[in-house]
């Protein structure tokens, strides 16, 4: 009798012993706050034909103008991830030293660009919006303040004198109507402080929903796959059409205005792999 009492006492403690080990663990893991890594990966193509090749892919606009890429860059900056809850998590936000990063088709690998975040709270994420550009409060923090990707972008072909500022979006190539031969370069990007030179800001934010969530954790990294349908270029939510008038533009005038607003309409999450 006494070693079934004995034997009944031994497990139920270790019943309890169990059941406080695994609520520690799940305590433990829950109160793990140690952050992770995020990748975006931009994809530059036209939807109906696939990944860009410079110098040879060829696309019509809705307009029957023949077109292609010799050059294709931008500036992504200011990513913010946006959690379920609708928190904001504001990557170097106008930081362009540490948050500003070139997209350039001639460096793409097998047609992705990569950009990798460092440091990101662990969290479930939901969203990520974008800045096409450098903002004006981080433009006006003054050359000083931005050194490291001043020259960055100088060195890539991404800026203008400082009085000027950045390049946001550089697309060069060829056009045509039966076959594409004309050159055209358009520059957009912001003419140095907008309000105190009266002329159009350039810079765009844009929010793009995750269609599964992102679950950043130490263990997981999520690749975050962005594409970027280059067709808004000439035949987005503005019709345009290149000719003399426009073909060798930069700056911000109604035309690079009219270009800077479709392109921010171009970029769409395909997937997200936690891995």
């Amino acid at each position: 009798m006494k070693i079934y009492k004995f034997l009944s006492l031994f497990f139920i403690a270790l019943t309890l012993f169990t059941l406080s080990s695994c609520r520690t663990s799940d305590d433990d893991e829950a109160a793990d706050s140690t952050p992770g890594n995020l990748q975006l990966k931009f994809e530059n193509g036209f939807n109906n034909l696939g990944d860009i090749v410079l110098n040879q892919t060829t696309q019509t606009s809705v307009n029957g103008q023949k077109h292609q890429f010799s050059t294709l860059k931008y500036v992504i900056s200011n990513i913010t991830l946006i959690d379920e809850n609708g928190g904001e998590f504001k990557y170097h936000y106008n930081d362009p030293d540490n948050g500003a990063f070139i997209i350039d088709q001639a460096e793409a690998v097998a047609g992705i660009n990569y950009i990798n975040l460092k440091e990101i709270p662990k969290n479930n994420y939901k969203k990520v919006r974008i800045g096409l550009g450098i903002s004006q409060s981080a433009y006006l923090l003054g050359q000083s303040g931005q050194g490291v990707f001043w020259q960055k972008a100088k060195t890539a072909g991404m800026a203008w004198s400082w009085a000027a500022g950045y390049i946001f979006t550089k697309l060069e190539g060829k056009y045509g109507t039966s076959s594409a031969t004309t050159e055209f370069m358009n520059h957009c990007g912001n003419m140095g402080n907008t309000s105190a030179n009266n002329t159009p800001d350039l810079y765009r934010e844009i929010t793009l929903d995750f269609p599964t969530t992102a679950r950043v954790s130490k263990e997981i990294t999520p690749s975050v796959h962005i594409l970027a349908d280059l067709n808004q270029y000439l035949s987005g939510q503005t019709a345009l059409t290149l000719d003399t008038s426009n073909d060798m533009a930069m700056g911000s005038n109604q035309h690079l205005v009219n270009v800077t607003n479709n392109i921010s309409k171009m970029f769409k999450v395909d997937h997200v792999h936690n891995d």
